[in-house]
């Protein structure tokens, strides 16, 4: 058997055993919300749930335009948040409570403050791990690890909100479904995404870093975040609406104008971050100093792509698009070089990036930017 061969079956191995594993998780979700709500309010609680991730999902889209990760994996990460993360809680939440409950405590404090943050930050932030791990070349940095949290932490949310919202109609009909729609979907849609990127982050800067230490106490203390402020924002839950709306006012929107902070911020650095290492291309003249700034910038190559759009129509438009792209993925290939982990086949890809670059700039009709 060649290794191609080989390959191909182990490919497809792969994708059998995240479908299957996929589809049993779907099963113990679809049983679970039937059970508890009934199918047409779970159906309902779909409907609606879909609703916010119009704004969540293309968030993070746009926090990852720079150098955007493969569709594949996107999807990926959020199918892990709202079956394999959603499933896993499920069962480990509820065996917990029982056994809080059997042991005389109880079950709902407990369980939403303590037990609850801790799976679910673990097992959100666990696919960010894996990513890591065994998609080495696909995880370059913290906008990376805030990407693939978000999206974790969206399908999670997608899934939690499910079954509150199910339950809510199921219990006490529409009213009960608005307010639940009003404080899940409205007001705190970003919540389970804000405490898990604290886990991409982490995971970011291991990714980043030489140091052993660094390495090990950054995705660490990225959880311990996640779990802190998760366990937070859930014991506010539990202490009734006037302590649900102060904690609002006072936790939420604080941490959400932290979120957006942080995402601009380490958005405009990956832009710097892009210009310095695509700096000696220009020196050797595969770019020009302009097309650098241009590249460094996301408002810029908004510019580029609109002037390459007015003065030489949608094929122009489809070469500065890929132009930008390839001059994105040979910034990251040199500063995966830079810190020792551009492999064997790096020289070989970095030709390829710089031939690909020449050819889409003749494309667009071989013009200089100023």
């Amino acid at each position: 058997m060649t290794w191609g061969t080989r390959s191909v079956i182990r490919r497809w191995v792969q994708g059998a055993v995240m479908i299957v594993g996929f589809g049993v998780c779907a099963l113990v979700l679809g049983e679970a919300a039937g059970v508890s709500a009934g199918v047409g309010a779970s159906l309902l609680g779909v409907l609606l749930a879909v609703l916010p991730l119009g704004v969540v999902v293309p968030a993070f889209l746009w926090l990852d335009r720079f150098e955007a990760e493969p569709t594949r994996l996107l999807v990926l990460t959020f199918l892990w948040g709202a079956l394999v993360a959603s499933a896993g809680a499920l069962v480990l939440n509820t065996s917990t409570m029982v056994v809080l409950r059997n042991a005389g405590q109880d079950p709902l404090t407990l369980g939403a403050v303590v037990v609850a943050p801790v799976v679910e930050e673990t097992l959100k932030g666990l696919v960010v791990l894996l990513i890591w791990r065994l998609r080495r070349q696909e995880f370059d940095g913290i906008v990376d690890g805030m990407v693939y949290a978000g999206l974790s932490a969206a399908g999670f949310a997608f899934a939690e909100n499910i079954f509150y919202l199910a339950r809510a109609f199921h219990d006490t009909g529409g009213a009960g479904l608005a307010t639940v729609f009003l404080l899940r979907g409205v007001m705190g849609p970003f919540a389970h995404p804000v405490f898990t990127i604290c886990t991409g982050i982490g995971l970011g800067v291991a990714a980043t870093t030489r140091r052993t230490g660094t390495r090990v106490l950054a995705p660490l203390l990225g959880w311990l975040a996640a779990v802190t402020l998760h366990a937070t924002w859930n014991l506010t839950t539990v202490a009734g609406i006037q302590g649900f709306l102060v904690a609002y006012v006072f936790l939420q929107v604080p941490l959400f104008a932290a979120f957006i902070g942080v995402a601009l911020w380490a958005r405009r650095r990956e832009g710097r971050l892009i210009g310095v290492h695509l700096a000696p291309y220009a020196e050797a003249g595969w770019l020009t100093y302009p097309e650098v700034r241009m590249l460094a910038s996301m408002p810029d190559r908004r510019r580029a792509r609109v002037w390459a759009r007015m003065t030489g129509g949608r094929r122009s438009l489809a070469a500065m698009t890929a132009f930008q792209d390839v001059a994105s993925e040979l910034a990251v290939l040199r500063m995966r070089v830079a810190r020792g982990a551009g492999g064997p086949e790096a020289p070989a890809r970095e030709e390829a990036l710089l031939l690909d670059l020449a050819a889409r700039r003749r494309e667009f009709a071989g013009t200089v930017l100023t």
